[in-house]
This record gives C-alpha cells, structure tokens and sequence, in this order.
C-alpha cells in the first residue's frame, strides 16, 4: 500500500518538480524531503501542510490516498473578499493568506461533491486563530 511518501513523491513528479525545487518551495533541505518519501522519516503534520501547500495537492490526498476525483494541480488564485478583509484585519502578508487559503482548501478536502458555505470574515479569523494556535 502507498504511503504518504510514496504520494508526496507522486504529486511532485507529476508537476514536474524535482525533490530540490519541492524542498525549497516547502523550506525544507533536499536530505529531509527524500527522507520523507523514502519512508525514512515520519513528517510532522506543520510540514505535511508545508508540503501540501507546495505541490497544491490536498492534505487528504497526502494522507489517505486518492479519492473518486483524480489529484491535479490547482489553477490560479482567486482570494475570496472576506478573506482579504480578514487578511488585512489581521496584518497577515499575502503569503500567509495564501496559507491560510490552503489550509482551509485541504481541511474541507471532500469525497464527495457536496457544496461549502462561503466563510465570513470572522469565520477566518477564528479559522487563522485556530491555524495559529496549533502550529504556533
């Protein structure tokens, strides 16, 4: 059975990324990263996001395995109005709402095709605290 590193690898060769590209858009040294996808060294669920985040695959994805629809790369960015007042509220640089947005894509990653409500500012922010409170 795959494992998280046998897809994290996956992921990253389908977008054409080598391990040293990957583990620089991630912050992460080129050894770790090929620790992780031999099965070498387990990842912590702060660079699991990290990762994800880099290859703009789902952290189900990444965990669990392929679900009904096929895993691809996401097209271009489209920041929701409520999470750029929330953004802006909060002080946060456009990479930390880019995390912020990643983050919320892959927790609501779903197997289904079910439709999610849109977040109120205040739905961020205390999405962002949350966030903030367990990755520090």
């Amino acid at each position: 059975m795959p494992t998280t590193g046998d897809r994290i690898r996956e992921v990253r060769e389908k977008t054409g990324m080598t391990q040293a590209e990957l583990a620089g858009k991630a912050h992460l040294s080129k050894g770790f990263l090929s620790d992780v996808e031999n099965s070498k060294r387990n990842v912590s669920a702060q660079v699991l996001l990290k990762i994800s985040n880099a290859l703009g695959a789902s952290l189900d994805f990444l965990v669990r395995g392929p679900t009904d629809e096929p895993e691809t790369p996401r097209g271009p960015v489209t920041i929701p109005q409520s999470l750029s007042r929330a953004a802006e509220e909060l002080n946060l640089t456009y990479s930390q709402t880019l995390e912020l947005l990643d983050t919320h894509r892959s927790i609501i990653a779903r197997r289904s095709s079910r439709s999610v409500k849109e977040l109120t500012v205040q739905d961020w922010k205390n999405l962002y605290g949350a966030v903030k409170k367990v990755f520090g």
